[in-house]
C-alpha cells in the first residue's frame, strides 16, 4: 500500500519568470511600452537638442530606431520564426498605434514638437499617418532580414559542429 501513498511526497515548484522576462514574453506590453517610450523620446529629442546639426538629428534618429529593432527582437525572439508572421505586424499595429496615441496627448496638452514649432491639431492626421505607415514598414523589413539571417545561421551552426 505504500507505494501508491509514499510517506514523503515530492513538492513541486513552478517558478514565474523575472519581471522583464514576462515583459518581454507580453506583445501587448512591449509594443505599448515601445510606443510610449520612442514617442517620449523623439519629443525630448525635438526639444532640447540641436536640430541644425546633422549629427545631434543622426544621432537621435539612430538612438531610436536601435531602442524599436532591439525591442522588436527581444520580444520575437521568444518565440518561432513561423509565428513571427503574426506577431511581428501585431507589433507594428500597436506601437505605431501607442505613438499616434501619445502624439494626440502631447498636441493635447500643448507639448508636441513639429520641427522649431509645437504641432496643432491640424498637424495630427499627416504626422499620426506618416509614423504608421514607417513603422509599419520598418518592423516588417526589420523582421524579414532577421528571419532570414536566423535561418542562414541556423543551417550554419549544425554544420560547423561536425568534423
Amino acid at each position: 500500500m505504500t507505494e501508491f501513498f509514499p510517506r514523503r511526497s515530492i513538492a513541486w515548484k513552478l517558478e514565474d519568470p523575472a519581471a522583464l522576462r514576462r515583459l518581454s514574453l507580453s506583445l501587448p506590453q512591449m509594443a505599448l511600452v515601445t510606443g510610449l517610450v520612442l514617442r517620449l523620446w523623439r519629443s525630448y529629442t525635438f526639444t532640447h537638442g540641436a536640430p541644425a546639426s546633422y549629427l545631434w538629428v543622426g544621432g537621435t534618429f539612430l538612438v531610436g530606431m536601435t531602442v524599436l529593432f532591439l525591442m522588436l527582437t527581444w520580444h520575437i525572439g521568444n518565440y518561432t520564426l513561423r509565428s513571427w508572421l503574426w506577431r511581428a505586424p501585431l507589433f507594428a499595429v500597436l506601437e505605431s498605434g501607442t505613438e499616434i496615441v501619445v502624439s494626440l496627448a502631447l498636441t493635447t496638452l500643448g507639448l508636441e514638437p513639429l520641427g522649431a514649432q509645437m504641432a496643432e491639431f491640424s498637424d495630427w492626421l499627416p504626422t499620426a499617418t506618416r509614423v504608421l505607415v514607417v513603422r509599419v514598414a520598418g518592423i516588417l523589413l526589420f523582421t524579414l532580414v532577421l528571419a532570414v539571417v536566423v535561418r542562414i545561421v541556423r543551417r550554419l551552426v549544425p554544420a560547423a559542429r561536425e568534423p
